[in-house]
């Protein structure tokens, strides 16, 4: 039994290999913006549609047959998928057009466009760049993705298969609330994620590396100067490490979490809406979003209960008796007091207590099944069990 995992390196390309690379991005980008205007004219392009469409234009387009078409194929793969996931998916937007300037360059091979020798990765188009090679394979890949990051640097990211080692049986549930104050509220405290403030730390720096980009910015037209991609730069790099620390402070605790409990009650929430409200800052800093795919992400390679609770009305039932109050709670309002029972409680601690609530009447549900299912005592509705995966689907998730 195995696990398809991601293993990446940091690469090391030359002048020349770096350039046929951007090239190459251009025209899977070109492909990508021509899917996105069909689309929006009226059209649902399909793999198959976008691969005649391909073939087509290749014949047609000098330009288009110097570049690799394995990358090419997989691009338009990925964006017919992407348009899929957005039909399936409701609030899910559409795919949009990736510009020049701010779409960072991605490119995919599968085994008849890469190869690994002596070291060194060698791409269709005869590309070879050197890999560090921080850890070995555990398998031989079955494609790549070859991408570059806000501060130039570029990175593969092998698909791998590689043996699973369980986790040991485990007995306890927990409820998770997402908050902005305290990012991840549990039913057990000793599990609580609190509000790093990684950005806040470093806010002096980027305010002093963003007036730097405002001073040394040129009028439209003309190219920016050393000095402003130096300030842009140093910019990046600031917002890098912010998340780059936040992403590592997910992963500890996602595996704490998951060392330690066999159910797993997860609010279904979806932060977007906070990018425009006044907690747009604290919010971001918080990386709700990364906290919960790690968690789901590593619950599910550890076959682990995974369910999500529809957040309407968390905040306003209480766990001792599952009353509803009939008016909202103002976000400076931090205790919940129940006026049926007189139950007391911290309010993201109650929403933690009212989400594992949820999931007591799920046990029932088998492998590989999504049900909705009652709310217990009428407090929440709509909740949805995300059932173990198979032992051959465990890392695909």
């Amino acid at each position: 039994m195995g696990e398809v995992v991601r293993y990446t390196y940091r690469l090391r390309p030359g002048v020349v290999a770096e350039r046929t690379l951007i090239d190459g991005w251009h025209r899977c980008r070109f492909l990508w913006n021509e899917a996105v205007h069909q689309q929006r004219s009226g059209g649902r392009p399909t793999f198959a549609r976008l691969s005649k469409m391909l073939t087509e234009a290749r014949g047609r387009n000098a330009w288009l047959r110097v570049g690799s078409q394995v990358a090419q194929q997989q691009t338009l793969r990925t964006y017919a998928q992407a348009l899929a996931h957005s039909f399936r998916v409701k609030g899910r937007g559409r795919p949009v057009v990736k510009t020049r300037k701010k779409a960072l360059p991605s490119l995919e091979y599968t085994t008849r466009g890469f190869s690994i020798k002596q070291g060194r990765l060698c791409l269709a188009g005869k590309v070879s760049i050197p890999v560090v090679w921080s850890r070995e394979l555990p398998s031989a890949p079955s494609s790549v993705r070859v991408y570059r990051d806000s501060l130039g640097h570029w990175y593969c990211s092998f698909v791998v298969r590689r043996e699973s080692e369980p986790l040991p049986e485990a007995v306890g549930v927990i409820g998770i609330d997402w908050g902005v104050s305290t990012t991840a509220t549990t039913t057990d405290p000793v599990y609580d994620l609190p509000y790093l403030g990684h950005r806040r730390r470093c806010a002096a720096e980027l305010a002093k590396a963003q007036r730097k980009m405002a001073r040394r910015r040129r009028p439209r037209g003309q190219a920016p100067s050393k000095g402003y991609q130096r300030a842009k730069l140093q910019a990046a790099r600031l917002h890098k490490k912010a998340a780059r620390q936040n992403t590592h402070e997910a992963r500890q605790w996602a595996r704490r979490v998951v060392a330690g409990h066999q159910t797993i009650a997860v609010e279904d929430f979806e932060p977007k809406f906070l990018a425009r409200s006044a907690m747009a800052r604290k919010a971001a800093d918080a990386a709700i979003g990364a906290a919960k795919r790690e968690l789901i992400e590593r619950a599910t390679r550890a076959v682990r209960k995974v369910v999500k609770v529809p957040p309407a009305y968390t905040t306003m039932t209480c766990a001792g008796c599952g009353a509803r109050a009939k008016q909202r709670l103002a976000l400076q309002v931090r205790i919940f007091s129940c006026q049926d029972c007189g139950h007391t409680a911290d309010r993201d601690r109650n929403a933690a207590a009212v989400i594992l609530a949820a999931t007591v009447e799920l046990d029932r549900a088998s492998a590989d099944d999504i049900r909705h299912c009652g709310p217990p005592s009428g407090a929440v509705s709509g909740a949805v069990r995300a059932g173990d995966p198979p032992a051959s689907a465990v890392g695909k998730g």
